[in-house]
């Protein structure tokens, strides 16, 4: 088997797949991609099975070197990718000849970028997934971030790789969005009509202080319900309301259970665009019905899994 090796890590730069879903009840979170759909897309580019083991990158892009002959796809966030120093195209196969040097610099656009590798990377998987879980140290390659000379296997290559790339109508279809649909959260009753108002109609910043786990949202305090609410599980996308009136959007890292009230849930079909807010990105919420989301997410796995709608 080939393999790659990390040059430079940039600011974060982990192994994700598709996630472990289904153990929320044991309380270990899903993980995964936080723009799985880009990833399901560069993998399909590639051949792979779209759920492969990538890399995913946040903010500031890693170096990456390939001591043989590989394949990739550039795709995500746009960090200014340069193979040998000279520019690349995202969104199609890139051949890599033996000893080049994939290089990313900081985004120019959103927040999170993915390398997926024909083949996929290849680590032992942690409950039949690959994916790095970083608060519990469990999965990807041994349970971290990766760092300067860590070295990754990369599993066999499809026979024959078809030379495509994503259609731009695609792409303008998927692209992030500052307008986040949601519907109702389970408590979103609890709270006063001015504040359900404000949520939708107010302006929200993605804090500094969001990761994985949650994004941070500044702007109008809500006021949090003084009722006791015992503690239950979470869902991915909840937006919860701290007591100091502080929305959290729960992200792919999250907690499976938490105590506080849960105003609104951002939609599937938006999941994707969350994991690309950046820190300082002024964002809104837009409600809708669960038809409607339902409708929107046939609508977008539709559209992923017919290659003659997907690819140029």
């Amino acid at each position: 088997m080939s393999s790659l090796v990390i040059e430079s890590a940039g600011l974060l730069t982990t192994i994700q797949d598709l996630g472990r879903p289904g153990f929320g009840a044991l309380g270990i979170s899903p993980s995964g991609a936080a723009d799985p759909v880009a990833l399901r897309i560069g993998n399909l580019l590639l051949g792979n099975d779209p759920g492969a083991a990538a890399l995913e990158m946040t903010l500031l892009g890693a170096t990456v070197q390939f001591p043989s002959a590989a394949t990739v796809a550039v795709v995500g966030a746009d960090f200014g990718a340069t193979l040998d120093h000279r520019s690349v195209e995202m969104w199609t196969p890139l051949q890599i000849p033996p000893g080049g040097r994939l290089a990313f610099g900081p985004t120019r656009n959103f927040a999170r970028g993915y390398i997926a590798v024909a083949g996929g990377v290849q680590v032992p998987p942690f409950l039949g997934s690959s994916s790095t879980h970083l608060l519990s140290g469990l999965g990807g390659y041994h349970g971290r971030s990766l760092q300067r000379g860590d070295i990754l296997t990369i599993g066999k290559p499809a026979a024959k790789i078809p030379t495509r790339k994503v259609s731009d109508a695609t792409l303008l279809m998927l692209k992030p969005r500052r307008v986040l649909r949601v519907t109702e959260g389970p408590q979103f009753a609890m709270f006063s009509e001015s504040d359900r108002e404000s949520f939708l109609r107010c302006t929200f910043c993605v804090s500094e202080d969001s990761d994985r786990t949650g994004l941070r949202l500044d702007g109008p305090r809500l006021a949090s319900s003084s009722a006791e609410m015992i503690t239950e599980g979470v869902p991915l996308g909840a937006v919860q309301i701290t007591p100091s009136g502080q929305p959290i959007i729960l992200f792919v890292d999250q907690q499976t259970t938490g105590g506080y009230p849960k105003i609104a849930n951002v939609i599937g079909v938006d999941l994707h665009r969350v994991g690309q807010l950046r820190p300082r990105i002024e964002i809104r919420f837009e409600r809708t019905s669960i038809p409607v989301a339902r409708a929107l997410w046939l609508e977008q796995e539709r559209l992923l899994n017919t290659p003659s709608l997907l690819f140029a």
